[in-house]
């Protein structure tokens, strides 16, 4: 029978092997190198430990001499192991990433990665990982507007400036109408959500009316003072203006963000302000709706109560919303402006740039 080479195991290391061995949390592999290791150091043979331990000669011979070149501390982890080699080419993934950006399937706007798979002879899924690693998504797109208001510069570091360093003894308010809410209710009764299975609305829905959320978001503390009226006019943005003149704190001043819709810029409105000075109004440049913070809040409610909501009749989508109103300034939380106007500036200045290299 065959011999194994014996291994010199000093007693300290013979300790701390069998409390390995005997240590019921101790892995299974690490374990079993640990018995190979104190068997070869008894002079057992190599067959006689193969049919102790149920293993194989290779597997004898590797750990043993792992124990030699490294002690106790080459039995307790694997050696690294190279990984799968590359099977694209890195001509092949440039191919990829090239067609990707600069080519466009004939029948579709995007590619898929079947699509393309096709064209450059490779599998969708090898695509899908040159696109991952890249950081490209066909699939999807972003939509932007640059404003082409000749005062932008000033409107943005007056509003922005509003946001960041508030004038004393006032307060900023951000305020801004959604109009035409529609008052939905869907055709038939959906499911309740439970497990396994989304809740469920049909796709389908009768319209009950509209009705024009008026609202105006203090971004010091993140209260809103609204207000549902039936049209869009000026007639009832200066009853809104009265409602803010009533429940904002009396004796200080009011600074108002506001877009360029026409209701706001009326004769009417302007003379009413001219009689109210603590009113003091800031448009947003043209295309710059973003500088507006109520639009945030815009999409709060649309998002957590508007949209999914189910309405029989507009009265009940306006108390809906006034619940969320009361809600929201019973535990109101403002959002925080951070970035200045110079920043905001280097971006235009930069995707202005972009867009005159491309004509």
């Amino acid at each position: 029978m065959r011999t194994s080479k014996r291994i010199n195991v000093n007693e300290k290391d013979r300790e701390q092997l069998n409390q390995i061995v005997r240590n019921g949390n101790t892995p299974q592999k690490v374990a079993l190198r640990s018995r190979i290791v104190l068997l070869s150091a008894d002079g057992i043979s190599t067959g006689e430990i193969m049919h102790q331990l149920d293993t194989t000669t290779p597997t004898i011979t590797r750990w043993r001499e792992r124990y030699e070149l490294g002690g106790i501390s080459g039995l307790l982890k694997d050696r690294s192991r190279p990984g799968r080699k590359r099977r694209i080419e890195e001509a092949k993934v440039r191919e990829v990433v090239e067609w990707t950006l600069q080519e466009k399937p004939l029948h579709a706007t995007q590619w898929s990665t079947r699509s393309l798979a096709a064209v450059v002879g490779l599998s969708p899924a090898s695509i899908q990982r040159i696109w991952k690693a890249h950081g490209l998504k066909p699939h999807r797109v972003r939509t932007f507007k640059l404003s082409k208001d000749p005062h932008f510069v000033d409107k943005l570091q007056d509003i922005v400036g509003l946001y960041l360093n508030p004038p004393e003894h006032a307060l900023v308010l951000s305020v801004d109408e959604k109009s035409q809410i529609q008052a939905l209710d869907r055709t038939q009764p959906g499911l309740p959500m439970k497990r396994g299975r989304a809740e469920t609305m049909t796709h389908d829905y009768k319209r009950n009316g509209t009705t024009t959320l008026f609202a105006a978001l203090n971004t010091l503390d993140g209260k809103v003072i609204g207000q549902c009226l039936p049209r869009h006019r000026h007639q009832e943005f200066l009853k809104f203006l009265r409602t803010i003149d009533r429940q904002a704190y009396q004796g200080l001043d009011l600074h108002l963000i506001v877009d360029n819709y026409g209701t706001h810029t009326h004769a009417k409105v302007t003379a009413w302000l001219d009689k109210n000075p603590r009113f003091h109004m800031h448009f947003t440049p043209t295309s710059a709706s973003w500088l507006n913070l109520v639009e945030r809040w815009f999409r709060e409610i649309t998002d957590k109560r508007i949209r999914r909501g189910t309405f029989t009749s507009v009265d009940s989508l306006v108390a809906a919303i006034m619940e969320y109103l009361e809600e929201n300034n019973a535990h109101p939380k403002p959002f925080v402006w951070t970035a200045s106007a110079g920043t905001i500036l280097s971006k235009v200045r930069r995707a202005n740039e972009v867009l005159e290299s491309l004509h």
